[in-house]
């Protein structure tokens, strides 16, 4: 289990809303109606009177939790090794390009590119411009 907990690997905490805020309510009410069994279409429908880049910023935080944690319960079966190349089945390879490293688009061995990917998923789920914590930013930005 400390392995999974390790920060230099590729499980990272889930990113927490905080209590008593707009995204906190809003992230209640998606866990609720996704844990109910009810149809998916209507679980993400944006409900009356909330912000639609509120409501969409908070499931991409919890897709990427649940994403996170999905890939924290398989990375130790794909290394460097086992997984040599980043692929989507035997027709597609996943190359990696950030513009800083990796400045063409480069072939790296499946675990490096998702630690990749996640940190740099992360960066822009932290980044105040993309995903801004105020509650009501989205709205006066977009008017």
């Amino acid at each position: 289990l400390k392995q999974v907990f390790n920060k230099d690997k590729t499980f990272r905490p889930k990113r927490k809303f905080e209590p008593g805020t707009q995204r906190f309510e809003l992230h209640k009410r998606a866990q609720a109606t996704l844990n109910s069994g009810v149809d998916l279409k209507a679980a993400v429908h944006l409900p009356s009177g909330e912000d639609q880049n509120d409501w969409v910023a908070v499931h991409v935080v919890d897709f990427f939790n649940r994403i996170n944690l999905i890939y924290g319960t398989i990375c130790e079966f794909c290394t460097e090794r086992t997984c040599p190349v980043m692929s989507g089945g035997p027709k597609y390879e996943y190359r990696w390009q950030d513009d800083t490293k990796y400045k063409k688009p480069t072939a790296l061995p499946a675990p490096q590119y998702m630690n990749l990917l996640m940190d740099w998923i992360e960066v822009q789920i932290n980044n105040e411009d993309i995903f801004p914590t105020s509650v009501g930013k989205c709205e006066e930005e977009s008017s």
